[in-house]
């Protein structure tokens, strides 16, 4: 009798149909229950616990964590992780946490070609090589990639990262050690770092200011011309967030930058060479060029104040802070600086005063009497400039 073949698909279904219940093909893992078998995420896991994010981690997806290890945990400044953990933290924790997930799939070969993606949390985690091979995420090494779950991929990273404002966004992609020199310069750090999450920085990076004519930076960053400088760094910040449209929108100086969607998208002048890197207070649209507001020429007045002004913003923390030496030190610099380089803005009178507070704190020792005498003449040298 010759045998009839059954088709492959039957065969199998029945195959099935015969299978005790319990040898059916299990569920994919969730990441959960990934990290869980593997062992080495126990802090990560009691985190996402404690923030309410187990269900999300359980969740459809596709999703992304870079999962810190516990060792990785372990690393943070003793207490961190016990405070983070208390009920009234909640909301930090979670925010953290969610910057770990990405709400994509995202692959290890495509992370080595991708320089920042958004987060769960909002903000934006950049993403770079080291020549090797290796892959680092917002510094943090990614140490084995492409763990397969159910609902997305674990990438295992080394480091605990941290949402970042924009101070630390540009510290962090190492580009831009000229732009924080000068907003450190220009006492404007601060201000990068507030604005309630809505800032915009059109950033130069460090080539950008490299192609300006030679001993530019530096002369701004001199003290006399730091009122200068504040206005061009302050040209490139919006007091909101934007995306790269195109429309006018006025800066921090007060002047407007035009936007144009030619090309890639161009400010002023300048091509955004890459946008929409969020921060926790803003945004930042990386710039190929230094956008310069038409500005009028500082008069030597002016240019004396700005020396007198810098000097008071420095000395003042020093002496409160218990260095009157320190700060008296500050003073006399620019005293001196002022009856040399900014002889005639002062006049006879500026220099005499000068020369008297000069005089007198070598015959007083006292550090926070020298703090003094100058600050005062200082303050008198500035009372006539700014009545000029």
């Amino acid at each position: 009798m010759k045998l009839q073949h059954k088709p492959l698909l039957a065969c199998m279904a029945l195959i099935l149909m015969t299978l005790p219940a319990g040898l059916h093909a299990a569920e994919p893992k969730t990441i959960v229950e990934t990290a869980q078998a593997a062992g080495q995420f126990k802090t990560l896991l009691q985190a996402a616990q404690a923030a309410g994010l187990v269900e999300v981690l359980s969740g459809e997806g596709p999703l992304t964590v870079f999962a810190p290890t516990d060792a990785a945990f372990d690393k943070l400044p003793d207490g961190t992780l016990e405070s983070l953990l208390k009920p009234e933290n909640k909301a930090q924790l979670a925010a953290i946490l969610k910057y770990h997930v990405l709400a994509r799939e995202l692959s290890g070969e495509e992370a080595a070609s991708t320089p920042l993606a958004d987060t769960v949390e909002g903000s934006s985690v950049l993403i770079s090589t080291d020549g090797h091979g290796g892959v680092k995420v917002d510094g943090a090494n990614v140490v084995r990639a492409d763990i397969k779950a159910g609902n997305g991929v674990i990438h295992v990273i080394d480091k605990v990262i941290l949402p970042k404002d924009i101070v630390q966004t540009a510290r962090l992609a190492g580009q831009f050690k000229t732009l924080l020199a000068a907003a450190d310069a220009a006492g404007l750090l601060e201000t990068l770092k507030g604005g309630d999450g809505e800032l915009t920085l059109f950033a130069p990076t460090d080539e950008a200011f490299a192609a300006l004519p030679a001993g530019t930076v530096e002369d701004l960053l001199k003290p006399e011309n730091r009122e200068r400088l504040q206005a061009i760094l302050k040209y490139h910040v919006l007091p909101r967030r934007i995306t790269v449209t195109s429309y006018q929108a006025e800066t921090l100086q007060g002047d407007s930058l035009e936007i144009r969607p030619i090309g890639g998208v161009q400010i002023n002048e300048a091509t955004i060479a890459l946008a929409d890197v969020k921060a926790t207070n803003g945004v930042v649209h990386v710039v190929d060029r230094v956008l310069l507001p038409e500005l009028p020429e500082p008069t030597p007045s002016r240019e004396a104040m700005a020396v007198i002004e810098v000097a008071i913003e420095r000395g003042v923390p020093l002496f409160n802070n218990g260095s009157p030496e320190a700060c008296a030190a500050v003073y006399e610099v620019a005293a001196r600086s002022l009856m040399t380089g900014h002889r005639d803005a002062i006049g006879q009178a500026g220099r005499d005063r000068l020369a008297k507070a000069l005089e007198a704190i070598r015959a007083n020792h006292g550090h926070r009497r020298q703090a003094w005498i100058l600050r005062h003449a200082l303050d008198d040298v500035y009372g006539k400039l700014r009545a000029k």
